[in-house]
């Protein structure tokens, strides 16, 4: 373009768009769709600043991978600059797929984001589809291969082609996506926990027998985005107060659907719901679903004749949530879910909406091979050898030894207690605190 066009953002300080292409594709209904979802689906009813949408990370993400791939000599030098711009499509439209609350919709609908952006891209009613394709014909395709980890050539040619380079830009273990995401989300939430050597990571980037490597003087800076990652998962992506209130999202629609099945009469227009169910949604009827959408159906949803129904969406509007204690295994957990689930049918009080035991289980760094995941693991430079970092850093040997950390916990809507008898509401109690 004749001018650099600019995003004002609070982490970069600018978002450069140097490229036409790039600056058509953000002004797409599908990309400004991006706006009216969040980037932490439910996290911002405890973090009440958390409030940054799909587009402001899916910017980020494409201007950490433009510094890597201009900043970086070896990336600049190695990909030709159709391979770049590639690239930077695929950064940027990554998420282009996401649903109203993003992973908690795929849990209830049984959908893929990812599945969805490459629905989109290749749908040639898209505007991004167009867009794409009014620059080369095919050129869709080979952004979406990127995405989707594969090779973007009808004929890969080895050893000379560069798309390993370019999938471990927009998704690997060390991408553009996560330093974006930690620092962004971090940010937002006020929290310290994501804060990471961005700059020093980006200098750290090598390119060695046609892999992205990494500097063996940035081990620490790696260790630090490691430890930040897994404490961010921690204190904000599994915090129980957002899981709860995303809980009550899941039972809800989760009740939705049972009524859908047994013919109840919504006063609330649900077709898209039933679309969803059925597997039958068009990719203009998927872009219609937003988060301000999803919220006005829930609202609706409060006035419904069902009791169940119109008790979550009620809990769900107002932050009524249900609360939580957390058990020491997996076992404690089972015995005490299923003695509350018989106190519970005792007083009619339907377990399957009021009562939901969650385990999560997370490590902060996982050796993932092409075999897994398709994920490359994290490899330093040391005297001309790649070497896996957790070869190296006592650190991520320290991770790994200890393997994963498990919570489990136990979510329950503390005023049923109210309706119990004084010895049954002794038993609960006690099983709460025990």
């Amino acid at each position: 373009m004749e001018e650099l066009k600019v995003f004002r953002d609070p982490l970069y300080g600018y978002v450069k768009v140097s490229h036409e292409l790039i600056w058509k594709l953000i002004q797409t209904k599908e990309f400004q769709r991006l706006r009216r979802i969040r980037q932490l689906g439910g996290v911002f009813i405890v973090y009440h600043t958390a409030e940054h949408s799909r587009f402001s990370h899916s910017l980020g993400v494409y201007e950490v991978a433009r510094r890597i791939i201009y900043e970086v000599g070896d990336v600049n030098k190695t990909l030709t600059e159709n391979e770049k711009l590639i690239t930077l499509c695929a950064a940027l439209l990554h998420d282009v797929g996401h649903g109203p609350y993003s992973h908690t919709f795929e849990m209830i609908f049984d959908t893929n984001h990812e599945e969805w952006t490459t629905r989109i891209l290749l749908d040639e009613h898209s505007e991004i589809h167009q867009v794409l394709e009014s620059y080369e014909s095919g050129f869709s395709k080979k952004v979406v291969s990127i995405i989707n980890k594969e090779c973007y050539l009808e004929n890969c040619l080895g050893e000379a082609c560069h798309h390993r380079i370019m999938n471990a830009i927009v998704s690997s273990q060390l991408d553009a996506d996560r330093l974006d995401y930690l620092q962004r989300d971090a940010y937002n939430t006020g929290t310290s926990y994501g804060e990471i050597d961005l700059d020093r990571l980006i200098r750290s980037f090598l390119i060695v027998d046609n892999k992205i490597a990494f500097k063996f003087t940035s081990m620490h800076a790696i260790e630090s985005y490691l430890l930040s990652r897994y404490h961010m998962y921690w204190q904000v992506y599994y915090h129980p107060v957002a899981i709860s209130y995303e809980l009550i999202l899941i039972l809800l629609f989760k009740r939705a659907k049972v009524l859908i099945e047994s013919n109840y009469q919504f006063n609330s227009n649900i077709s898209l719901i039933k679309k969803t169910i059925k597997n039958a949604l068009m990719t203009e009827d998927y872009l219609s679903m937003d988060e301000p959408w999803m919220n006005h159906l829930i609202q609706n949803f409060c006035q419904e004749k069902d009791e169940i129904l119109a008790d979550l969406s009620t809990r769900f509007v107002n932050r009524h949530l249900f609360k939580y204690i957390t058990c020491s295994n997996q076992q404690e957990l089972d015995m005490k879910y299923q003695t509350l689930r018989e106190i519970f049918k005792k007083y009619y009080i339907n377990p399957e909406y009021y009562l939901y035991r969650d385990t999560i289980s997370k490590e902060a760094y996982q050796y993932y091979t092409d075999d897994y995941l398709h994920t490359d693991p994290i490899l330093l430079l040391v005297k001309d050898k790649l070497v896996e970092i957790a070869e190296l850093s006592h650190v991520v040997k320290g991770i790994k030894s200890v393997g994963p950390k498990t919570d489990y916990k136990l979510y329950y809507p503390l005023e049923v207690l109210n309706e119990f008898t004084k010895e049954d509401q002794e038993i609960v109690l006690n099983l709460l605190k025990s």
